[in-house]
């Protein structure tokens, strides 16, 4: 199967479980405009409804980096007036709530800039793993730009609030190592290992039982008051349908029969 992207800067790779979100604007460092914003939550809607897909995957294309921020060039045209500027603000926020919303487990594979927007990008996926020289930075106090809340929210989510105002007070730049810490990231890899560690992290969980993802996904999002967690009562279905499932019987014959699973979503 094959996912039709609406912007020739973002594209779709799918193959073994994995849909992987290549976005690849290298003339910008991978700088995303307002078309690659409206492009996201269209690309989003067709990962989450194909069943090939068991884990998406978004990253920089091969030797570029993760995401740069914004397009700057576009602060002085469709940004330009309060209106744009609003405008511009809602295609991000849309892009943001696209990936939070997916029902899939989402992993943001960050290498070189994460900056600005990047790092919303990031904020809204599920895991977030590096490489041990990626960079992180808000720089809006340094631009003059002004988030929402509903774009906030995200960045609040991935580390706290406290650490947010520190982040956006004093635009400095964080260190992979850093981010680390701080609980921003879940992985750190060497630079030489990234790509595979990638690889096996989407491998792994793209081979468990894809109801239990969705269900362990809605109800750790519900339990930590995460943007877009699901009702108690959504959760609660997620979990009865795993019960209810072939692969619950999958599961439990593997077990037994000492072999790996193979789950099939049903």
């Amino acid at each position: 199967m094959t996912i039709a992207s609406p912007s020739p800067k973002l594209r779709v790779e799918l193959a073994n479980g994995v849909a992987r979100l290549l976005i690849d604007n290298g003339s910008k460092r991978n700088a995303f405009d307002l078309e690659m914003w409206r492009a996201l939550p269209p690309l989003f809607t067709a990962m989450d409804a194909a069943p090939e897909a068991r884990v998406v995957v978004i990253c920089g294309a091969p030797g570029l980096p993760f995401c740069s921020g914004a397009d700057i060039s576009e602060f002085s045209t469709v940004r330009a007036t309060s209106e744009g500027g609003r405008a511009y603000e809602q295609a991000n926020v849309d892009a943001f709530e696209a990936i939070s919303a997916c029902s899939k487990p989402t992993i943001a594979a960050i290498a070189g800039f994460c900056m600005g927007g990047g790092m919303g990008i990031a904020s809204a996926c599920d895991l977030r793993v590096a490489q041990e020289e990626a960079v992180f930075a808000i720089p809006a106090g340094r631009l003059g730009v002004g988030y929402p809340p509903s774009a906030m929210r995200f960045v609040v989510a991935a580390v706290g609030p406290q650490r947010a105002m520190e982040l956006f007070f004093t635009a400095r730049r964080l260190s992979a190592k850093e981010a680390l810490e701080i609980g921003y990231l879940a992985r750190l890899f060497e630079q030489e290992s990234f790509e595979g560690g990638v690889d096996d992290l989407a491998a792994t969980i793209a081979a468990n039982a894809p109801l239990t993802l969705r269900a362990a996904k809605a109800a750790i999002r519900a339990a930590a008051l995460l943007p877009n967690a699901p009702t108690l009562e959504a959760c609660e279905a997620y979990a009865q349908a795993c019960f209810d499932s072939a692969d619950y019987m999958e599961g439990r014959a593997a077990f037994l029969e000492k072999r790996a699973p193979k789950f099939t979503g049903e």
